[in-house]
Parts: structure tokens; sequence; C-alpha cells
């Protein structure tokens, strides 16, 4: 039902951009719409505003409806109901509004005759969009596949709502913990000419603001250069209206009383105090343009209250012009602030690095939550996986079922909020972040279902396709629908534009033979789940064994593999499997060497193909104990949901001893490390693999003795780092990191593990100038080099206090009456500096966007199967360039697509691949039609290239900022160009 409904109001709503032509409207929304001030006054834009959280104390839908007000006093309907209709009773009011979760809800229980009401309101510039995400999103732990998604999904409906008017010109990130370059690279290639955030660190905000420097021009890439900049703007007070001049129903100021008659009569004082705030506040910026916002978390659910004072202050505090005041206040938006700001045609300071960590207080770094609810970080970098094969199974099956993807993208938009994925919700909002997107995942089975009927059906055949089904458990070597069946298909769906060998594991609870799609049987390991796993509370599968096997899979496509069980000696792997315990042990496959001493210490890995070794002086796991205090003061800060400080800086060893075991088989060899009952590894290398594949159980993390524990795996090994490690940004670009250092501020350490700990979304690495080690995460995770050859990650966080930062308990879950376990994945690369790339780039991609597995059970013999469903099947008919990633491969209407393509290199990062490529986009369309025509879009989708006129800065370096489009929305050409790090947008309409 709920999937139904969801899909019904998605189809109501998520008409197709190409289907019709965007609303008219006036011309006085957007710049027109400004009041750029007075020369010679201090300007001040009042920008009223609300922040609603997508989720945080309260889950959604209890925010939206004003449900749970005992855990906090917020209803979103009512403050969009209250806004428009003071909106109404003035035209000089304005109002910005970001969330389009909650904005799409309550437009679509409005009556017409209202949302044609509101559309006269943003074409007259009086209601405007900012950002326009689904969500406020996290810019640490995010994935940019995700980010640009949320955004799509925002900007779409805006633009079939609203048109031009409705498009956002501003990126709003006033509240997440700490500030990307990515981001501000992805903002600036929507088309925004701003960004505008509250939070940076206290040390960085004081020299800012004593230099004048609270705005920048940030650019956003070290490979796209101008096209990545944006002005980027620090919000005073984080986005809080000044002391004593909050007017909501959740403040405690006094309002506005403007009755001479009356004894308490303040309009002289509240006019002066407002007058001294704006000279204050003026102090730290440069020009005569300051920006005051209006509003805060959950605020104006009676904005009559807000607007009523605020008519007021504007009146009076004007009035005092005629008195020498040079305070010129009137109701404004981020987005004229910005315009006036450019007309202004000065030059600006610029910045390169990023926004990351940012602290609290003294003691207080906003590091902990780069890991914390791991185990939903996962979710969510799984759940977007099967979002990106759903969205092409739906185009290249042509089933036109979009609306049935809906829920999953709803879901993955609101996930990406800030206090989603961040971890920093409470515990009964992340359980519904994960149901919804659980949800979401059921709807997409339907339409990967409906795909499959299209690609496994053979002509002339009328036995119906056998349902697909996931399965979701298969990390913990369970998948109950295949258990004691004698016979299954699995098919695996390829979302890369190249062909792959692919490692698959099945969980079983018996020998059987498998058939690759020409029926021959293939060869495959038949090895037991470790005890570690099995011991996993929640596990119910009988499946002792996993069967392993290596297969090539073809590019936007898929292979079926039909297993049959066997009773015959077709499995039995005795002959080639060979099991040491306790005793020294080395892996080794035609690329790499990996040696362990008795105790299960790693010793050393030797790139073979190279010809160089890496030595380890540890790697393991261990713990720091979480501070404990009761947050009174900074030296009593606690780590929490947010926050990372460890008791002392050394960590403790999770065990003091540990048990090794090594299998040796064809295709994989394992050394299995255990350390106590809550900690274990896999270390493998595969088969003519160049990376090596590390996978962890930890949990439950005891805490009976009532000390928090933040586990961590670190790698330490003789590679001269000298204090310099690297970071990836939200699974793009990298950037250079150094100990105890911040690049555009005098740093003063107070912290020397946390305040040194970066968020790590896909990649981390050291190097000197021989070596390279890279370690790969399946998701987000928080990262450092703390000592000189070392990488730590933290993986788990079980902790008894909170942080006081307003989750209001703490980060302590469990499942299934015990503390979590969480199992993943590292992959580490060893490689010399110029050639790493090479392998970690592809690596990392494929860890994001992996095959999909699905299961069936047709219930006919191998013969019978083959004879009537297609076994393989594959979107392109000839290779496309290696460092060329399809991002989005999304179907509109019948004959109209959406696409990105991006390359996924950076400049200089590898000799061959980090240059300019070309790809005929026509190979993508092949089995589709022809392309008819191409419009090539800003990144969000949501505005043809050559439409976006960017305003242009100027840099105190003498640069100046511009935008490079084609002079036709059509492309003459269906063959592009990509340069490193280049994400290109396509609308695609087919003959």
């Amino acid at each position: 039902m709920y999937t139904m409904i969801y899909c019904a109001i998605a189809f109501t709503v998520f008409i197709s951009l190409c289907l019709g032509a965007p609303l008219k409207s006036s011309d006085v929304c957007g710049y027109n719409a400004c009041n750029l001030g007075e020369s010679n006054k201090l300007n001040v834009h009042i920008v009223p505003h609300t922040h609603d959280d997508v989720g945080w104390l309260k889950t959604v839908d209890q925010y939206y409806y004003g449900a749970r007000n005992d855990i906090q006093h917020a209803a979103v309907q009512y403050i969009l109901d209250s806004v428009i209709q003071s909106l109404l009773e003035n035209s000089d009011r304005r109002f910005i509004y970001v969330e389009i979760a909650f904005f799409w809800r309550w437009w679509m229980q409005q009556t017409e005759e209202l949302q044609n009401t509101v559309r006269q309101l943003v074409n007259e510039g009086r209601l405007e969009f900012i950002s326009g995400g689904w969500s406020m999103n996290d810019e640490g732990v995010t994935h940019y596949n995700s980010i640009i998604d949320q955004h799509s999904l925002g900007a779409e409906f805006l633009r079939n709502q609203f048109g031009e008017c409705g498009r956002p010109k501003l990126g709003w990130q006033i509240d997440p913990f700490g500030h990307s370059r990515q981001v501000a690279s992805l903002f600036a290639h929507m088309g925004f000419d701003g960004l505008f955030f509250g939070r940076v660190d206290p040390q960085d905000y004081a020299e800012r603001y004593r230099t004048k420097t609270m705005e920048m021009i940030w650019k956003g890439s070290a490979n796209l250069g101008e096209e990545s900049w944006l002005f980027t703007g620090v919000i005073p007070r984080t986005y809080t209206p000044p002391d004593s001049f909050c007017f909501d129903m959740l403040c405690q100021d006094e309002p506005i009383k403007d009755d001479p008659q009356l004894h308490d009569y303040n309009v002289p004082e509240r006019v002066q105090a407002f007058i001294k705030a704006a000279h204050d506040q003026a102090t730290g910026f440069a020009t005569n343009h300051i920006m005051m916002t209006m509003g805060s978390d959950f605020q104006y659910e009676n904005a009559n209250e807000w607007y009523k004072n605020l008519d007021k202050l504007i009146k009076y505090v004007n009035a005092q012009q005629a008195n020498g005041s040079d305070v010129n206040i009137f109701y404004s938006t981020p987005t004229c602030y910005v315009y006036a700001l450019n007309k202004l045609n000065r030059t600006w300071t610029t910045k390169t690095d990023d926004f990351f960590p940012i602290s609290w207080n003294e003691h207080g770094l906003w590091t902990g939550y780069y890991t914390s609810r791991p185990a939903l970080k996962r979710y969510e970098r799984y759940s977007n996986n099967i979002l990106q094969v759903t969205r092409q199974l739906n185009a290249f099956s042509n089933i036109t079922l979009r609306h049935g993807i809906f829920p999953l993208s709803e879901a993955m938009g609101i996930a990406q909020h800030h206090d989603a994925i961040s971890g920093t919700e409470k515990q009964h909002v992340a359980n519904d972040y994960a149901q919804r997107l659980a949800q979401g995942i059921d709807s997409a089975i339907y339409v990967i279902n409906e795909a499959y009927k299209k690609f496994l059906s053979k002509e002339n055949q009328s036995l119906p396709v056998p349902t697909q089904f996931l399965c979701q458990f298969s990390n913990i070597s369970e998948c109950l629908p295949i258990e004691g069946q004698d016979s299954f298909t699995l098919t695996i769906w390829n979302p890369t534009i190249q062909p792959i060998e692919h490692i698959v594991r099945v969980p079983v609870t018996q020998k059987y033979s498998i058939r690759n799609p020409t029926g021959a049987i293939i060869p495959a390991d038949l090895f037991p789940i470790s005890e570690s796993i099995k011991n996993i509370p929640g596990r119910t599968s009988t499946a002792q064994y996993e069967l392993l096997f290596r297969t090539p899979l073809p590019a936007l496509g898929f292979n079926t593999y039909y297993f049959e069980a066997r009773t015959d000696v077709t499995m039995e792997k005795k002959s080639t499997t060979r099991v040491i315990h306790n005793e020294a042990c080395t892996l080794q496959n035609q690329y790499l060497r990996v040696e362990f001493d008795t105790q299960g210490n790693l010793n050393k890995i030797t790139n073979l193909d190279k010809n160089f070794s890496v030595s380890f002086s540890a790697q393991g796991f261990y713990w720091y104990a979480a501070f404990q205090g009761n947050n009174s003061r900074p030296e009593f800060q606690s780590s929490g949901a947010y926050l990372f400080r460890p008791f002392t800086p050394n960590p403790l060893p999770v065990s003091s001893s540990r048990n090794i075991t090594c299998t040796y088989m064809d295709q994989v060899q394992i050394a299995l490390i255990v350390y106590n009952n809550w900690v274990s590894q896999e270390m493998r290398i595969y088969d003519e693999a160049r990376t090596i594949e590390i996978e962890w159980i930890v949990g439950p993390v005891p805490v009976e003795d009532n000390i928090g524990k933040e586990i961590i795996m670190r790698y330490d090994t003789d590679i001269q780092s000298n204090g310099i490690f690297y970071t990836d940004a939200n699974g793009r670009e990298v950037l250079e990191r150094k100990r105890d250092y911040r690049p555009t501020w005098n740093y003063t350490v107070h912290e020397n593990v946390s305040g040194n700990y970066y968020p790590v979304v896909s990649r981390i690495w050291i190097k000197d100038n021989q070596k390279q080690m890279t370690v790969l995460t399946d998701r987000s995770e928080g990262g450092s080099s703390i000592h000189d050859g070392s990488i730590e990650l933290m993986i788990h966080r079980r902790l008894v206090y909170d942080d006081s930062l307003g989750a209001g308990e703490p980060m302590n879950e469990t499942a299934y009456g015990k503390g979590l376990v969480i199992q993943g994945r590292h992959i580490l690369v060893i490689e010399p500096p110029e050639s790493s790339a090479l392998y970690h780039r592809p690596a990392a991609q494929r860890l994001f966007m992996n095959p999909l597995n699905t299961y069936a059970l047709p219930k006919l013999p191998y013969t019978n199967y083959s004879n009537s469903y297609r076994q393989t099947w594959s979107a392109l008919a000839e290779l496309l360039p290696y460092n060329i990633h399809l991002l989005t491969f999304d179907q509109w209407s019948s004959k109209v697509f959406l696409i990105r393509i991006e390359h996924y290199f950076e400049l200089n990062e590898d000799e061959t691949y980090s240059k300019p490529v070309q790809i005929d986009l026509q190979i993508l369309f092949n089995t589709l039609g022809k392309i008819k025509d191409l419009i090539e879009l800003t990144l969000g989708g949501n505005l043809p290239l050559n439409e976006m006129n960017r305003l242009v800065w100027k840099t105190n370096d003498n640069q100046s900022s511009y935008w490079k489009s084609t002079n036709s929305n059509l492309l003459q050409s269906i063959i592009v160009t990509l340069n490193p790090m280049e994400i290109k947008t396509f609308q695609v309409t087919l003959q």
C-alpha cells in the first residue's frame, strides 16, 4: 500500500522535464526583484527563514504534522500555512524555503487555487527557494552521486511547478558540521551563484572576522578551474537573529511595543539596540551590505508574530535616517544579498582548501559523526547502488516505470540530510530512515522484475519469467530463499560501462554445480563460513559454506548463472584446499605476497609486479576510551554522536593475542584472524587481483565497564609520510592533509587526535617517493594519520554518554538485545605513487557502483531454462574509454533520457588516463534507438547549460570567474569530450 500511494503521488508530481515547456513567469523574480540598497548607507538585508530538519529528534512525519511535541515543538505544515498567509498581507515581505521534502508534501495537500497563489508569490520574488535539495545534505560523509541525485530531485519538482522563478540560485548549508570543497564545486556546476553556511571552526571564524574575510571566492576544484569557483559567505551566529531580536513564538524576546502611551513603550531602545547590532556585525564584513538571518529551527509557525515585529523594526530603524543614522534595513533574500555584493564590482580573497574538521569548543571536534551509525551509512550506500541499477534497468528495458523508482529516490534524498546519514539523530529516527530505504527498495524490486521480464524472455516463449529477489543479508552470508533448493538462478547486472571480472560469493547449505550463460560448468571454491559470521546476532541462516567463483560480466548488462544441487565429487575441493592454523603463513597470487607471523601479525606486503615491499609494524584493531564528562565546560566535553574526544591519545589493542587460520583454494587465499569474541578480520587475495580485500566484524562492543569505546583499524607501515596524508572529498577529488595544520589560519592544537580526523568517504592514503598505501572504504568513516607511516580508520562507536549537542542520548546502538555488530570491508592498494590511481580509482568506483545480484527459483531443469530464457545481454556492442563512468542513466519518458557521464581521474594522476577523452553517446543508446537531439544541462538537470549565466567575480589575485558554455541548446555532435574530473549532463531525445 505504501508503495502504491507513493508511486501515484510521484506520477502526479514528477512529470518529466521534457514533457512540456516550463511555466510562464513574470520577470520580477530572482535578481529583478532585488532591493540593492543605498550606496551611502549600511544596508541590512533582513532574511526571514526557517530551518526545518528533515528528521533529527523526531521523524520526518512527526516534524511535518507536529506530532510528539513532547520531544520538540515543531510542525512544518503550520509553518508553511502561516508564512503564505503573512506574505499575502504585505507585498514587501520576503521568505526563503529550503527543504523540498517538506514543501513537496505540503504542496500535494493544497488546493489548485492556493497552488496558483503560491506560484504568484514565487513569480514576484516574495517566496524564494534556496538550495532546492530534497534535504540540506551533510557535506562530510555524503557521496557525490547522492548529493547530485537529491538536488536533482528537488530541482525537478521546482522546475515543473514554478518554472524559471523556482530555480534556486544559491546553496544554503547553514547547519552541516563542516563544509566540503567538492560540494562547492558541485553547486557551481548546478549553476549556483553563491553559497552560505553557518558553521566554521571558532579559530577560523575569529581570524576571518578580524580580517573582514567572512566572504570569499572558493575555488571548488583543483581540476576544473574557474567553472568550479563559487562565492561563499560565512553567516554570523550560525543562522539565528541578533540577540534580543527573535520574534518567534518559541522565543522569549520582547516584542516591539510602539504605542507611546504604554509605560513600557520600547521603540527607542529597540531601534538603538538594532542599530548597534548592525554596526557590530558590519565590523567583520568588507562591504556596506550585511545579511541578518531572522529565524531558526522550525520557526514561523505563527509567522504573523515575526512579520508584525519585523515590519515595525524596518519602519522605525529607517526613520532614524532623518536623524543621521546610516542603517538602511529592508526585507531581502540571500540571492539579493549576493547580487548586491556582486554589483559592487570589488575583489575578493580566495580559498582552495576545505572547512574540515571544525570544532564546537576547544575539546569538542565535530569528527565523531564521520563514523556514527556505521550500519546506516553502509545501508545508504547499498541503497544508492540499487537505485542506480534500477534506473538503468528501467531505461534499457523501456518499461517507463520511473514513478516506481520515486519512493527509493525520495528515501535517498531524505537520507542525505545532515542529521540522517551523519548519524546524529535519535535512535527511533535512525530506524525510520532505514525503514524508508527498505520500503524504497521494495518498490524498486517491482521495477527490477518488470525490466527482467523483458530482458529474460526469448521470442515465442510463453513461460512466465521467474520472480527475481534480492538477498539483502548476503553480507552476513545469508540468503534464506535459496537454502535447500535443488536449483536456483543468479542474475548479475553490471552497472558500469566496462566489462569486468567479478568475484561472486553465494551462501549455500549444499554443493552445487554452476553453469554460466553458455551452459558450461564453471569452477568454484567451496569454503566454510567463519564462526564470527555465523555468530552474528540475528543471523538465522543454516548455510555453513560459501561458493566463490570469478566470472566476466558484460558492460551495462547481465549474466545469469544456473545453480544445480550435486551429490558427486564435482564440488569437492579437498585436493586443492589447504588449511594452516596458528603458523606463519603467506598469501600470494601473480601480483601480491602477504606475509603473516605465527601470532597473526601482518609483517609485509610485497608488490611482485613492481618489485617493492611495505613492512608493517602493526595492523589491527584498537580502541580509544571515550571521554566522559558533564559538558558544562569545554574541558568536560564528552564524546558523542557529533563529537569525537578520546580520553587519552593512545588507543589500546582490542586483544593481546590472536589466532590465525590461513586457507588456500584455487581462486582465493584467506587469512582469518580472530582477536576475541567480538573482533575478527579476513584478509583475502583473489587470483589475478592487484588489491587486497579486508573484511572485518566488530561487535557487540563491550561497555559493561561503563567506558565508551571508539574502535579503529590501524595500518602502521615503514612508509616515510612526513606528517602528510590524503583523503577524498565526497568520493571524488583528493585533498592533501598535514598533521596539526590548517592551510588558511594559525591552528592551535587542543585535541591532537580528533583534531586531525577527516571524513573518508571512499579513500585515504599515505606515500613516499617509492610506495603508496591506499585504503578504500565501503562507507564513510573518520580517518587520519596520527603517526608517520600510519593510517587509522574509525569503524565503530559505542558510547555511554551524550555530547549535549541535541540528540539527548548516547550513541549506543543495539540489535537483538545486544550491542550492534558491524561487518565491513576495506580494500588495500599497494602501488608506486605514479601508478596507484590506475588501480584505486576503478576499485573505489566499484565499491559504490557494484554489480547487483538478484536470485530466482525457476523450478525448471537447466535445458528447459536455457531454451526458455535469455541468459546474457549487454547494452554496449563496443568498448568505451576506461576513464569514463556512467553516473546517471534515467528515463524521463519513452523517448527522452537524462544521462550523466564523468571523467573520474584527476589531472596528473595517471600518465594515460588523466588526459581528456572522447565518448560517442550513441553507443549508449544503440539498443534503444538513434539520437535525435542532445541538450547539455547544468549538473542538476534543470536548465540548459547555454542558458546559465552565472555572476562573474573578481579575485584579489587579478583573476576572474567565468563559465564556458555551448552557443546552442542542440549540440552539433554526439561525440563528447570530457576533461579530468568533469561531469556532463545531457537530455537525450531519441527518434
